[in-house]
């Protein structure tokens, strides 16, 4: 479980508790930011994005998630970026849970192999859309469940929204409370061409008729986010990625 830490507002001196928030790696386990109870916040008076983001080791894979940075927002108007421990989680709360047992060495006769069967993944764990960010957040790990490696801000930045790049992929955000037009789509579709890779475009307004068919005439999956965090695909192409994942 997350431990709660006492926080106090620079500001205005009022004592909060804090809990940093759970999220789920990529193996299903749950994994937290390492609050540092013993270090006063800092005041948010810019972003940047480097800085959004915290490294979190996986306890029971090993496996290091990129995690939104612990903030929290004061009544009386201040944001705080709450301080993280740099021990890791590991030495934290002990090893992890041993390695399994190589498996057997296969029959030499290719005949009595049996063929694999197809990668299950676990049920998607969203997180609630309540801003712009948590629309960042939530794609971010749908693109993680599923499959894609070193999920990061975008170095190319589309004309609005946010950009997120992984492994063999380059995906736009829009949080925006209008629906995606063609030349949204159709800017995407660029960027990746020039990456030499997929794309996706999640909105949180959907996308107009004319997008739509831009998006199917150039195989550009379209995603819809609700306020569950849960990306819902709109299109032949959105379907296609969502069942398949990054394989």
């Amino acid at each position: 479980m997350p431990e709660s830490v006492p926080v106090r507002c620079p500001v205005c001196r009022r004592a909060h508790v804090c809990t940093a928030p759970s999220y789920p790696c990529a193996c299903g386990a749950p994994t937290a930011v390492r609050l540092d109870g013993t270090v006063g916040p800092a005041v948010l008076a810019h972003r940047a994005w480097e800085e959004e983001w915290v490294t979190v080791r996986c306890t029971a894979c090993g496996r290091g998630n990129q995690w939104p940075h612990p903030e929290l927002g004061c009544p009386c108007g201040t944001f705080l970026r709450l301080a993280v421990s740099d021990t890791p989680p590991a030495a934290l709360h002990g090893p992890g849970p041993a390695a399994p047992a190589p498996p057997p060495a296969p029959d030499p006769d290719p005949a009595s192999v049996p063929a694999p069967a197809p990668a299950r993944r676990d049920p998607f764990r969203p997180v609630g859309i309540r801003t712009a960010r948590d629309a960042v957040t939530a794609t971010a790990l749908y693109l993680r469940w599923l499959g894609y490696r070193g999920v990061r801000r975008a170095d190319q930045r589309p004309p609005s929204g946010v950009g997120l790049a992984a492994h063999g992929l380059v995906a736009r955000v829009d949080p925006v409370l209008r629906p995606a037009a063609p030349r949204d789509v159709e800017c995407l579709w660029l960027t990746a061409m020039t990456e030499s890779a997929r794309c996706a475009y999640f909105s949180l307004a959907g996308y107009d008729e004319d997008a739509r068919a831009c998006a199917d005439t150039l195989g550009v999956p379209l995603f819809v986010l609700d306020l569950t965090g849960t990306p819902a695909p709109v299109n032949g192409p959105g379907r296609a990625l969502a069942e398949a994942g990054a394989a």
